[in-house]
């Protein structure tokens, strides 16, 4: 977190008017690209994320095939013109680290023991970033990969809390998450009870780690009950042929 201050509560309220407990606006929607198995689009406050998956497939090289299971893989990208400054195309450190942490999240609840010898391939573009990139995209890759059909014994969902002013707050924004003192982002499989991603920068006291925690673990079963809804609207429309 930036040592740089920053005014982030006022009059009991955050700069975006929200409370502590509430989320940003939050739309999903399913289906959204042509050429690929599953697919799904994620606008959460101001980001914008895009995410596709390709597969099973015949997996290459040959010696890394797995003959129990298909090997599930992640790619995540931010477009150079995602964040205010323009970033440098390609992978980075960050974007190989939330690869893998979606990656791991998803094989956890996919049912990859139906495709052996098989990949997966789940792409996630950031169109555009405003804090809380890595909840989101696990957000849209859960949902594309259902959307995709591969059998999953629950969707993933994510969502972060954090320390601003002295206060425990629930999704951070931009300047939250870059003057605020902790971000907390936590993905869960609410249906099994498992947690899939932990991670802390800054510092909390054991108080404030609780209500912390248990602030992002609600805020993710809420995201979880928008998910279900977009993938169950989905169904709808197709049997209606929309």
């Amino acid at each position: 977190m930036a040592e740089k201050e920053m005014k982030l509560i006022v009059d009991g309220k955050r700069l975006d008017g929200r409370k502590f407990d509430e989320l940003r606006e939050i739309k999903m929607e399913v289906n959204v690209l042509e050429r690929t198995m599953g697919s799904a689009y994620v606008e959460w406050g101001n980001n914008k994320v895009l995410a596709g998956v390709h597969g099973p497939r015949e997996f290459h090289p040959k010696f890394l095939r797995d003959p129990r299971k298909a090997i599930l893989t992640c790619t995540y990208n931010m477009a150079a013109f995602s964040v205010d400054d323009r970033k440098r195309p390609g992978p980075d450190r960050r974007s190989v680290e939330i690869s893998k942490v979606i990656s791991d999240a998803l094989s956890s609840v996919a049912v990859l023991e139906k495709y052996p010898n098989t990949g997966i391939d789940v792409f996630v573009e950031v169109l555009q970033a405003d804090a809380g990139t890595r909840c989101v995209s696990i957000v849209a890759a859960s949902l594309a990969l259902a959307n995709s059909g591969v059998p999953m014994k629950d969707l993933v969902s994510a969502c972060a809390s954090g320390k601003i002013d002295g206060e425990i707050v629930l999704d951070l924004m931009k300047e939250e998450d870059n003057y605020g003192e902790c971000d907390l982002p936590v993905a869960i499989s609410p249906r099994r009870g498992d947690i899939l991603l932990l991670q802390m920068d800054g510092n909390l006291t054991r108080e404030e780690y609780t209500k912390a925690y248990n602030l992002a673990v609600e805020g993710a079963k809420k995201v979880y009950g928008m998910q279900k809804k977009t993938l169950l609207d989905s169904m709808v429309n197709l049997e209606e042929g929309e």
